[in-house]
């Protein structure tokens, strides 16, 4: 079991990794959706390759998180049932549902994509609206992405049988990482108390 935990922890490594890459794609989403409205207000011009790309890095968001998300325990679960029952039982759930949905699921979505992929790429396939992007590298980004989701599944995998087994804590227990939404809470906790205690000391004589 000791060397399938390795590669489980050199999988979720590189997923961390994917993960943070992937996260500048929002960054560069954003701002080019910005100077796009921004050059189309003042201007008067656009072009469809600025939309495109920004449904181009949406799509890459969505797709090569998914394993990093997964990962994260942050997909949406619904507890209603599984919750009541005890945590082997809900682990042998994940189990039943990783091996007999997730991992058939990206079998068959790589098998089916792979092949547009490369029509796409043979064909050198272009967008259909004026000044367009070619289209291949979107279309990857579907196989891509499972595989990665895939990948993760399978060191999801290997953790919750290790748990069974008593060689490690429970694995569907969140980091104690605070998530974004919390720390800007605290930022803006911390900004309104450091506000009031200026006030208070402008206030005294």
């Amino acid at each position: 079991m000791a060397p399938l935990l390795s590669l489980s922890r050199l999988i979720d490594r590189i997923t961390t990794w994917v993960g943070s890459w992937v996260s500048w794609l929002v960054l560069a989403a954003v701002l080019i959706s910005a100077i796009n409205a921004t050059v189309r207000k003042a201007l008067n011009t656009s072009s469809n390759a600025y939309l495109e790309i920004q449904w181009y890095l949406f799509a890459a968001v969505f797709l090569l998180a998914a394993g990093y998300t997964l990962m994260r325990q942050e997909h949406v679960k619904i507890d209603v049932i599984s919750g009541r029952f005890s945590k082997r039982t809900q682990i042998w759930i994940d189990i039943v549902g990783l091996v007999f949905f997730v991992l058939p699921l990206v079998y068959t979505v790589v098998h089916l994509s792979v092949p547009l992929v490369i029509r796409a790429y043979e064909m050198n396939e272009y967008s259909q609206n004026a000044g367009g992007l070619i289209r291949w590298p979107v279309f990857a980004l579907l196989p891509i992405g499972f595989v990665l989701l895939g990948v993760q599944a399978i060191s999801e995998l290997i953790k919750r049988i290790a748990f069974l087994r008593g060689l490690i804590p429970d694995p569907t227990q969140k980091g104690q990482a605070r998530s974004a939404e919390e720390e800007l809470a605290e930022f803006l906790l911390q900004k309104e108390v450091a506000e009031r205690e200026k006030a208070a000391l402008a206030g005294k004589p």
